[in-house]
């Protein structure tokens, strides 16, 4: 069987969909295959999100936020939306999540930390369902 494909999309793909890609690459150790996107991508990633992901010892840094494609969905087995709306594609026979999370952008790390520690303990569950 091929590893199982995650695609994380938050709209500028620099927070969010950032912190869950580097849960899961860590978590999943190789298991995984793992994409995220944005479908109006920033520049760079959210500095706070980098901080906060290094306090659990996962470089987020030298990340690029990148535009959703239709590619990325159609080679995904799970797409995991993070308030995008209407603007994700939808193709049938993908198992679709959509976690409804605050946006780190323009929070302080307080508030970052449980935006993380939320992140992370829903990575953990997907994980445990897609290599059950």
């Amino acid at each position: 069987m091929s590893k199982p494909s995650v695609l994380f999309v938050c709209v500028h793909n620099a927070g969010r969909s950032q912190m869950a890609a580097g849960f899961m690459r860590e978590l999943g150790q190789g298991r995984v295959e793992v994409l995220s996107a944005g479908s109006a991508p920033k520049d760079s990633i959210n500095p706070i999100a980098v901080e906060a992901m290094a306090e659990v010892g996962i470089d987020i840094a030298n990340n690029t936020p990148k535009i959703l494609t239709t590619e990325a969905v159609q080679a995904s087995d799970a797409v995991v939306t993070m308030g995008c709306g209407d603007t994700c594609p939808y193709y049938p026979g993908k198992r679709y999540e959509d976690w409804v999370l605050d946006d780190p952008a323009g929070q302080g790390i307080e508030s970052v930390r449980v935006i993380r520690d939320d992140i992370k303990a829903r990575v953990e569950k997907l994980l445990a369902e897609l290599l059950d």
